[in-house]
């Protein structure tokens, strides 16, 4: 939470309350963190959604005021210097969605269908909405533009409204994502709940997801991409003090998130 709030691009936090229990306040929420309501940060607000369910954090609403969104899963510990640089790169690509996590796409030709992958290789061609920037004006289409049945899909299973919203981007600007930086890892396992990328049945649903959708759309709208942006500098060995993002190069990471 502290570095959503102290990073230089965030102008406000809007926390998307979906849990059964009641939304906390403000400053229950900013305890050990060094902030609150009043510390002169970026402003954190609760937001509960009139309809619960997983497509819920992509409703528009009227508190978003920026053209620029990141969205970030609640397990998701990001560095303020990771978040803007994220969105130094997203200025330059508004259309596309600009992110961390990336995962990829496939034709199993023994199925003859279409697989899902989160192997670490050099091609991608979605970037996960738990950790990325997006322009707002896709809130609206996912909410408006999408037919109804796609989002009962993603909210009846729980699961694949990011992979949803990378369809519908993709489909829109016939374009991939773009991935920065290089860490692997973007989940906090130290928080103490389970979390479903280790269920395998959650990997086989987002495998059914990728099907359900470009059946929907009679193609297959995701777009391939071996890029990476990262910092100037990135991993050159020359002084940290000309670096600009100079703490990018020491956050690493691995495994699957």
């Amino acid at each position: 939470m502290r570095s959503h709030a102290v990073a230089a691009a965030s102008l406000q936090v809007l926390i998307v309350w979906g849990g059964e229990s009641p939304a906390p306040v403000v400053a229950k929420l900013l305890q050990g963190t060094g902030l609150s309501p009043a510390s002169g940060r970026a402003p954190v607000y609760v937001v509960v959604p009139p309809q619960r369910g997983i497509s819920a954090r992509f409703a528009p609403h009227p508190l978003i005021t920026t053209d620029a969104v990141l969205a970030l899963d609640e397990d998701v510990a990001l560095t303020a210097e990771e978040m803007d640089f994220g969105f130094r790169v997203w200025q330059s690509f508004p259309e596309r969605i600009v992110g961390y996590p990336a995962r990829s796409h496939y034709w199993d030709d023994a199925k003859a269908a279409w697989g899902y992958s989160s192997k670490w290789t050099n091609e991608y061609s979605m970037v996960l909405t738990g950790a990325a920037f997006y322009h707002r004006y896709y809130h609206h289409m996912y909410t408006s533009w999408l037919p109804e049945s796609l989002r009962q899909t993603v909210d009846a299973a729980h699961n694949c409204e990011d992979i949803l919203m990378n369809f519908l981007v993709s489909e829109v600007t016939r374009l991939p994502p773009i991935k920065v930086t290089q860490r692997k890892q973007y989940r906090d396992t130290g928080q103490g709940y389970p979390s479903p990328w280790n269920d395998p049945d959650h990997f086989v649903q987002r495998q059914a997801c990728i099907n359900a959708f470009a059946t929907y759309w009679g193609h297959m709208p995701l777009v391939r991409s071996s890029l990476r942006l990262d910092p100037v500098l990135f991993r050159d060995p020359v002084s940290n003090l000309r670096k600009r993002y100079r703490r990018i190069d020491r956050v690493v990471g691995s495994g699957r998130s």
